[in-house]
């Protein structure tokens, strides 16, 4: 899986900002759309405050891109915790992205059921074709999770490319996912990993035996080519031993 190390945390954001505009650029000349499936957490909304910066935000083909969540929390759209919010503050509002280019995940429902609906707004999205989008960017918890694909939980075995909801016993609460299948179906995927407390999982994940049980984020390979990893030096340390 290629590797792109960098000495600061800068570095590694205005790197995955300019593989973001360059895969924008590309799925727009090649299909009219760009379609992206957004992380949550801490470390991406400082990309996406960068692709909002005056730096990067006339770079992008904003009106022709699409936007997605690979995972929700169990939440209310207005709820701090949500990553539909998160995004909204940090990337959507501030480029004042139209409503019907945002498709979020609806927590008003019960999870089992926003999880459905969630499925069936990405096949409509995608019509006749299959569910692949040209982007999901994606992260890594300490636990080597990502997306909602936790250790030992059931939607690991899942086998479909949908939408599933999961309860995960170490957070005690649900989330809603798009399982590995489904993750795998992308043109592209993107890893944004930074922080030595990171270093670990990316070591397991990346060179560690296959124990997808355990370390879920190994279940992550796409069937049109190989995740990239964006990373700080602090992150890829464990992969120099």
């Amino acid at each position: 899986m290629p590797q792109h190390v960098f000495a600061s945390v800068e570095e590694v954001l205005h790197s995955l900002a300019d593989f973001f505009v360059e895969q924008a650029s590309q799925a727009v000349a090649a299909r009219g759309r760009f379609s992206v499936a957004l992380s949550g957490g801490s470390s991406p909304k400082k990309l996406y405050e960068l692709l909002a910066s005056p730096t990067y935000r006339e770079r992008v083909p904003w009106a022709e891109t699409f936007f997605f969540f690979g995972d929700e929390r169990n939440v209310p759209p207005t709820d701090a915790q949500s990553n539909y919010l998160m995004a909204k503050n940090a990337l959507l509002a501030p480029l004042n992205i139209a409503d019907d280019h945002v498709f979020a995940v609806n927590t008003l429902l019960p999870p089992a059921e926003a999880a459905q609906a969630y499925t069936q707004t990405i096949k409509a999205f995608f019509g006749n074709e299959t569910a692949q989008f040209d982007l999901i960017l994606l992260g890594l918890g300490d636990n080597s999770h990502t997306a909602s694909l936790f250790p030992h939980t059931d939607v690991l075995h899942a086998t479909t490319a949908d939408v599933q909801a999961v309860f995960v016993a170490e957070v005690d609460a649900y989330r809603i996912t798009l399982t590995a299948p489904l993750i795998n179906q992308a043109r592209t995927v993107a890893f944004l990993v930074f922080g030595a407390d990171k270093a670990a999982a990316v070591r397991r994940v990346l060179l560690g035996e296959r124990n997808v049980e355990e370390y879920p984020a190994q279940l992550i390979a796409p069937a049109s080519g190989e995740a990239d990893w964006f990373m700080d030096e602090a992150a890829a340390t464990d992969l120099e031993r």
